[in-house]
């Protein structure tokens, strides 16, 4: 290695703009699930002074992690941490609405805390709850940072643009996309593979709505594909699994996948 090869990496690291980094933003959504689902016995406040320390530490924290992201913007990291924990209240409780929905409808969920330990669902939806916030305020880049976390942890990846009411049931999860333009109604319940995605990945439509709309009371089964910002799936439909979809479908209507050869099946004997 000599400085001629070092010379065009250390001018791109001169070059680029310095930000924390995704284990950094990781962390930071660690402590804030502690803090949203306080479950872990780690995390024990002997009073509220301690609460309060900790949560000005949480706060700092952020402060610092959007310093980084509003390099560029007018906007002042104090000022967006100071609404979002305003907000958070609003969060949780929509939050609370998921999580009743989730086990209520699932039948193996034997307990809310269950949900809130282990269903990666709410986890996805949690992420995405706070995204959104920071998403809507404009703040640049830490969004996507915040839904890409908990997409490598569960394989469920919503785009922080999107809008999404509660409650929102996410079952299973791995492999759901959910993209920017998205909008989905309350009581949705949506199950692994699924794809609410868009039929044009051209650059000149950035600004223009790409994906579908999902009315309220919708079950979306296993592997379904929604394409097309003009396609409204509506109120109290259910899509059946492996089906593709890029045309509107009218409420209360059932669409499945019929296969044209069908399983042959032998017996042993």
């Amino acid at each position: 290695m000599n400085a001629q090869t070092v010379a065009p990496l250390y001018q791109r690291y001169l070059d680029s703009s310095k930000c924390v980094s995704l284990s950094t933003v990781n962390d930071w959504m660690e402590r804030m699930m502690n803090i949203v689902f306080p479950t872990s016995i780690e995390i024990i406040f002997s009073n509220e002074d301690e609460f309060m320390t900790h949560m000005k530490d949480i706060e700092n924290s952020l402060i610092q992690i959007l310093d980084c992201s509003l390099r560029k913007s007018s906007l002042k990291a104090t000022d967006i941490a100071e609404l979002f924990f305003e907000e958070l209240p609003i969060i949780q409780s929509t939050l609370d609405k998921d999580i009743e929905a989730i086990y209520l409808g699932d039948p193996a969920a034997r307990s809310k805390e269950e949900v809130i330990r282990c269903y990666p669902g709410i986890r996805a939806i949690a992420a995405y709850r706070i995204a959104h916030f920071f998403n809507r305020l404009n703040v640049p880049i830490l969004p996507r940072m915040i839904t890409e976390c908990a997409h490598s942890q569960t394989g469920i990846d919503i785009h922080p643009a999107a809008e999404i009411d509660a409650p929102f049931f996410i079952d299973h999860g791995t492999g759901i996309v959910i993209g920017a333009t998205a909008k989905i109604g309350p009581h949705v319940k949506m199950y692994q593979g699924v794809t609410l995605g868009g039929l044009s990945v051209k650059k000149e439509d950035a600004n223009t709505k790409r994906h579908p709309t999902i009315e309220e009371k919708v079950i979306i089964y296993a592997g379904a594909t929604i394409l097309g910002g003009d396609t409204v799936i509506g109120a109290n439909c259910t899509i059946g699994g492996n089906t593709f979809i890029t045309k509107s479908v009218a409420p209360d209507t059932i669409v499945y996948h019929k296969a044209k050869n069908r399983e042959k099946r032998e017996s042993w004997n």
